[in-house]
């Protein structure tokens, strides 16, 4: 008889129209694959070489403030530039390429070069919630954005070129491939049914109790049933909402709660600063209403089995489709035994 967490078996994406492939038996092989070197040593509260820490002077020049709470300003080196000339290629629909403009925005959580969200105070993480709201508003007032990314790299085997804390912002002319896959989804089942995608799926998670990580009078923090990643989470907002601007005072600190208590049990996992890319899908701007859109924020790490062992997408996942040992539901179980508080502030 099939049992979903023995045998091997696909899984639907609801957000993006895609399967994956999960093989549970697998986590019984023999492990002799790459192991990661851990980051060792404790940062100093403020570093004289850091292009990020108040006072210091940037890769171009620029001098940073002497700020006292979290601070942003736009990236010495945009992915995206506002003044891009407009024009496209096309060449029998063949060889085809379009302008792209945009905003690209870096924003330090704390002045402190030693401190990640875990380690913040729900009121430090409430006023990073702010700085998102107050910029998602003031890029949204460019006519032809469409979209804006707001997300964080943590940790070097996530590409982060500064271990300073801090996240991104990127505004664009397009909306970009996961956004539109996600919009599509939303779409089709809110004309369906009356309902947001997120809304219908987040009540069988509440009843079924199975991958749920952390949840709050506003917002709940599981596995989804189609993680590909091992320990990949979700923060959804019980409240329908289409952008991070909506929510209440009350809402923010939920939502600052829960992300401290959700990133301090990724860093309890295996007692470090636990590494992921991380950021909000919220519905575009400029491009009517989107009463579908249900705003949620994804966490995705790429710590396997320690804090040296990493999961590569290479091979099958690369070529067909993405795969998976660890099932979602083991996955949640292991978070969701851990402690909220941070291994270093425990006795």
């Amino acid at each position: 008889m099939f049992r979903i967490e023995e045998h091997s078996h696909t899984r639907f994406n609801i957000l993006t129209g895609e399967w994956l492939l999960v093989s549970p038996h697998r986590m019984k092989r023999p492990w002799q694959g790459k192991v990661e070197d851990q980051a060792v040593g404790l940062r100093p509260a403020y570093d004289a070489g850091c292009y990020l820490c108040p006072g210091n002077k940037r890769a171009d020049g620029s001098v940073n403030p002497q700020y006292t709470d979290s601070y942003v300003f736009t990236n010495d080196f945009s992915a995206l530039l506002s003044d891009t000339p407009t024009g496209e290629v096309n060449e029998k629909e063949l060889l085809m390429a379009k302008s792209e403009s945009g905003i690209c925005r870096v924003i330090c959580f704390s002045p402190r070069h030693d401190l990640t969200l875990p380690q913040l105070t729900v009121e430090a993480i409430e006023k990073v919630i702010e700085l998102w709201q107050n910029e998602f508003t003031s890029l949204a007032a460019n006519e032809y954005i469409r979209y804006i990314q707001i997300f964080e790299n943590k940790g070097d085997i996530m590409g982060c070129s500064n271990p300073h804390p801090h996240g991104q912002i990127w505004a664009s002319s397009s909306i970009p491939l996961e956004v539109s896959k996600e919009t599509v989804q939303q779409k089709k089942y809110y004309e369906q049914h009356g309902q947001s995608l997120l809304s219908a799926y987040l009540a069988i998670e509440l009843e079924k109790k199975e991958r749920i990580v952390l949840e709050n009078e506003d917002f709940v923090a599981l596995v989804p049933f189609w993680a590909v990643w091992p320990y990949e989470t979700m923060i959804i907002s019980k409240r329908q909402v289409q952008h991070v601007t909506q929510f209440n005072e009350k809402e923010k600190h939920s939502f600052a709660t829960i992300l401290k208590k959700l990133t301090a049990k990724y860093d309890n996992l295996f007692h470090m600063s636990f590494p992921y890319s991380a950021g909000m899908h919220q519905a575009p701007v400029n491009d009517g209403e989107h009463p579908e859109w249900h705003w949620h924020m994804h966490f995705y790490p790429p710590l396997l089995r320690s804090a040296t062992v990493k999961k590569f997408m290479v091979g099958y996942e690369m070529l067909a489709n993405p795969q998976r040992d660890i099932t979602a539901e083991v996955a949640a179980e292991k978070l969701q035994s851990l402690s909220d508080i941070h291994f270093t502030e425990q006795e």
